[in-house]
C-alpha cells in the first residue's frame, strides 16, 4: 500500500508521486550545480544550453516538457525578454567578464516534470556564489528582490487563497518594492500537470484556490523600470496540512 501524504485541501499525494517530482527537482538543482562549476567567461551560450540538456537526459530525465526545450539560456539584456518557448532560440553569445545569465530547467521523465530557473551574476570573471556579495547594485538587488518574493509566497499564502489573489498580492509587492513584472502574459507561475495545455496560471480571473492543484510553480521574471536586464527565479510548491513547501 502506498503511503499518502495528507494534504490542506482533504486530498492526498502519494508518497512515491511526492518522490518522482522530488527527483526530477533535485536533477534540475544538480544540473545548475554542474553548469555553474563550468561555465566561464568565453563559453558560448549555445554551449551551455547543450551541455545543460545532455546532462539532464544523462541523469534521469527522458525528454523536455516544455516545447522539448530542457534549458532556456538567456544573457546580459535578453535576460529581460519574455517569449513562448514555441519562439525560442537560444542566441550565438559569449559570457562576458561581467555579465547576467538565466538558466530555465524544464526536464521530464514518464511525464513527472521539473521545472527551475536561477539568474547568475559574473563580476571580474568569476561567478559569483553570495547574492549578497555581488558588486553592480542593481544586480545584486534584483536576485535580493527574488529571494524575498519567495520568502513573502510562503509567508502570504493559505490553501484557500486563489490564483487570481496571489497574482493581486504578489504583483503588488513586486511595483512597491520598486520593480515590474517582466512576463509577457503577466503571470507568475502555473499549475504542475501531465500536459503543458492542461496548465492553469497564477493570473488576473483565475478563481481556482491554490490547493485545488498538487502543485504549483512560483517563478517572477522581474526588472527594474528603464533597465535592459531582468532575474528570474523559479521553484515548485505544494501543501502539506496548510502550509507552504518548496520541492
Amino acid at each position: 500500500m502506498k503511503t499518502k501524504q495528507r494534504l490542506s485541501n482533504g486530498s492526498s499525494l502519494a508518497e512515491e508521486t511526492l518522490g518522482l517530482y522530488s527527483a526530477m527537482q533535485d536533477l534540475n538543482r544538480a544540473t545548475m550545480k554542474y553548469i555553474a562549476g563550468i561555465m566561464k567567461v568565453g563559453m558560448n551560450l549555445r554551449d551551455i544550453k547543450t551541455l545543460c540538456e545532455n546532462y539532464l537526459l544523462e541523469n534521469g530525465a527522458d525528454s523536455f516538457w516544455y516545447w522539448d526545450i530542457g534549458a532556456f539560456v538567456f544573457s546580459e539584456d535578453e535576460t529581460a525578454i519574455s517569449i513562448s518557448g514555441k519562439d525560442y532560440m537560444v542566441a550565438d553569445r559569449t559570457i562576458q567578464e561581467n555579465d547576467i545569465i538565466t538558466i530555465d530547467l524544464s526536464p521530464q521523465k514518464n511525464n513527472i516534470w521539473g521545472d527551475y530557473a536561477r539568474t547568475l551574476v559574473f563580476e571580474n570573471g568569476v561567478l559569483c556564489n553570495e547574492t549578497d556579495r555581488i558588486k553592480n547594485d542593481e544586480w545584486r538587488r534584483g536576485l535580493q528582490m527574488e529571494e524575498y518574493l519567495h520568502k513573502a509566497l510562503i509567508d502570504a499564502v493559505a490553501p484557500d487563497m486563489t490564483f487570481e489573489e496571489l497574482c493581486y498580492y504578489m504583483n503588488d509587492v513586486i511595483v512597491k518594492k520598486g520593480f515590474i513584472n517582466l512576463d509577457f502574459l503577466g503571470n507568475l507561475g502555473h499549475s504542475i500537470v501531465k500536459n503543458k495545455n492542461d496548465r492553469i496560471y497564477t493570473e488576473k480571473g483565475n478563481h481556482k484556490r491554490l490547493s485545488d492543484v498538487e502543485m504549483f510553480t512560483f517563478e517572477p521574471h522581474i526588472g527594474i523600470p528603464e533597465s535592459k536586464y531582468g532575474y528570474k527565479r523559479e521553484d515548485i510548491y505544494y501543501f502539506d496540512n496548510g502550509k507552504l513547501i518548496k520541492l
